[in-house]
């Protein structure tokens, strides 16, 4: 019988010496000093020191050994002894391996990166492409691992909360939520298409309909949309949905659910419940939806007192219809002029010419903006900015929409520049009551914020024949440090309302049909009150390895071009392949 390993290259320790042992994985280093060849041998779960010798290796073994390139497969047989110059950087340090047998597996071509050197700079591209040899040096497969420990807590916590998992069709409908589809041709209807889905959203409200209850899925999901850093063409969902509940029910079920995830994943314990906040004041207080939590800086409205300087860039905008607004860099004065020039850069990518400050000295408030404050009104900045000495406060005046993302950005970019960052610290949040529609200026049309199956706030039902820009839907996001990690609401459990709001936002009788037929209809035959909600699990698994990077907690995720590197898809198809399907190319191929 073939003996690969009688142990893993992370697991001995000082009490495993005078044991003979056997050992397989990759040659990571290799030190040929003449008389002795000493080996780091590598597995996932450490490195070993290997030792060859001719006073205890046979002279077939030594001569081997010296023919031993980076990456070679190997396996070693040998005696663990202490090392005489422990290496305490390694939990097996202290001991290494004489060896007395070793077979060659496979050898290894020289490589287009070093997997041993974590100095290197790689380029991604080239990562992607051989993402075989990216997985050795350790991080890769440490988020995996992260990954799978995450998934079983989701499977844990949910199947003791009574909820089942269920798997969807992945061939199905187009049905366009907002995002385009990733087609499927079908042989054997020819000139008909099936669509991958973006979310499982219509099944498992169907699975609600059917009378499941409590449903959940680790889901596949698939946009056709340019990518960012925290964006795959193909991505995956915690997809949750349960029947006769509220959110009150739902929160405390998706709260105990990423505890347990910190908890295995990180050792780290998130208090509960979390906190929340509405979406209005997310954005009056913070410029976003999704706000970073873990320092201060919030937004200040100062409109009012802006009425009364001589400053014309500010009566300017206000006269406008603009607001002002602006943040408190708390002991920020050491700030350069330099410093200030970057951050009023910053804002001018937003359409903003200038951002107006001030600091607060010994002397009293100095800076451009203290110019234009009439003495009497010094105190009634002071006092609504809470300016101390050291501090120094921003203003922008303009445009609602426009002057929250250009603060946003400005405060984050101030936290990170100067370290207000605990990069050790977890703010989940619940932001709920978004709006229920928003205005599509470009197309002069109303649209869902969301999407057409959330409810509306209870107590804005009526405003959606007259005001419906006005009314609030039952929806909620869980964002955590800056990150949108959740998205869920109160479903339309009514088919008479559900219609209405096709209609609202535009589409036909003939388009609802054509698109969600199957679905309106499944709400006529006695639909149950029912919310759901779905985590974005690559997004989770970012923040519990640290890493800034989809591609860096998926297995074999693409590129920014949807490309992967590795098998090169999307690639051409033959003809043969085309003229199955009865699909011609734009140039002309069948």
């Amino acid at each position: 019988m073939v003996v690969y390993r009688t142990v893993t290259c992370g697991a001995l320790r000082a009490e495993d010496v005078g044991k003979q042992v056997v050992l397989s994985g990759w040659v990571h280093r290799v030190r040929n000093l003449g008389a002795m060849v000493f080996v780091d041998l590598r597995d996932r779960y450490g490195i070993t020191q290997i030792v060859f010798d001719l006073r205890f290796s046979p002279q077939d073994v030594y001569d081997l050994s010296k023919q031993l390139g980076s990456e070679y497969v190997i396996t070693v047989e040998g005696e663990v002894v202490f090392r005489e110059n422990p290496n305490h950087k390694i939990p097996t340090g202290r001991i290494e391996i004489f060896a007395s047998k070793l077979r060659v597996l496979s050898e290894a071509k020289p490589l287009p990166f070093p997997v041993a050197d974590e100095t290197m700079d790689v380029h991604e591209e080239t990562r992607l492409k051989y993402r075989y040899l990216d997985m050795r040096k350790g991080k890769i497969i440490s988020n995996m691992i992260v990954r799978h420990q995450a998934m079983m807590a989701t499977r844990s916590s949910l199947s003791e909360d009574g909820f089942t998992e269920i798997t969807t069709p992945i061939l199905s409908k187009s049905t366009p939520e907002g995002a385009r589809d990733y087609l499927v041709p079908s042989r054997i209807h020819q000139g008909e298409f099936y669509a991958l889905p973006q979310s499982p959203q219509m099944f498992k409200q169907i699975l609600m309909v059917g009378g499941l209850d409590r449903y959940f899925q680790l889901a596949t999901c698939f946009r056709d949309e340019d990518l960012r850093a925290d964006r795959q063409p193909e991505f995956h969902q915690i997809d949750i949905e349960m029947s006769f509940g509220s959110k009150d029910d739902l929160f405390p079920i998706i709260e105990r659910l990423v505890q347990r995830m910190f908890r295995v994943c990180r050792g780290v314990e998130l208090p509960a419940p979390f906190k929340r906040l509405t979406h209005r004041e997310c954005m009056e207080r913070y410029g976003c939806d999704k706000p970073d939590l873990r320092f201060g800086m919030p937004l200040i409205e100062a409109t009012d007192l802006a009425r009364k300087t001589s400053a014309p860039f500010l009566s300017d905008a206000i006269a406008a219809q603009g607001i002002v607004k602006g943040l408190n860099f708390k002991k920020g004065s050491f700030l350069s002029r330099k410093e200030i020039d970057e951050y009023t850069s910053l804002v001018s990518q937003f359409g903003f010419k200038g951002l107006a400050w001030a600091k607060k000295t010994h002397e009293g408030l100095q800076g451009p903006l203290a110019k234009f404050i009439d003495l009497k009104e010094i105190p009634a900045w002071i006092e609504r900015f809470e300016i101390q000495e050291g501090d120094i406060i921003f203003l922008l005046a303009g445009g609602r929409k426009r002057l929250l993302q250009a603060l946003d950005q400005l405060r984050r970019r101030i936290a990170k520049d100067h370290g207000l960052i605990d990069e050790n610290s977890y703010e989940p949040l619940w932001v709920i009551d978004f709006p229920l529609f928003a205005w599509n200026e470009e197309e002069k049309k109303i649209e869902c914020e969301h999407n057409p199956f959330t409810s509306p706030h209870l107590e804005d039902i009526n405003l959606i024949e007259k005001q419906p820009l006005e009314a609030r839907s039952s929806s909620y996001d869980l964002a955590i440090n800056g990150y949108e990690m959740a998205s869920g609401a109160q479903r339309i459990h009514d088919g008479a309302l559900q219609e209405k709001v096709f209609r609202l936002i535009g589409l036909t009788e003939e388009e609802c049909r054509d698109r969600f037929g199957f679905f309106v209809e499944a709400l006529q035959y006695g639909t149950p009150p029912h919310l759901g909600i779905a985590l974005g699990f690559d997004r989770l698994i970012m923040i519990l390895t640290g890493t800034d990077s989809i591609r860096d907690v998926v297995a074999f995720p693409k590129n920014q071009r949807a490309i992967d590197p590795m098998t090169e898809a999307p690639s051409g198809v033959t003809a043969e392949q085309l003229k199955e399907l009865g699909i011609k190319t734009q140039t002309g191929e069948s």
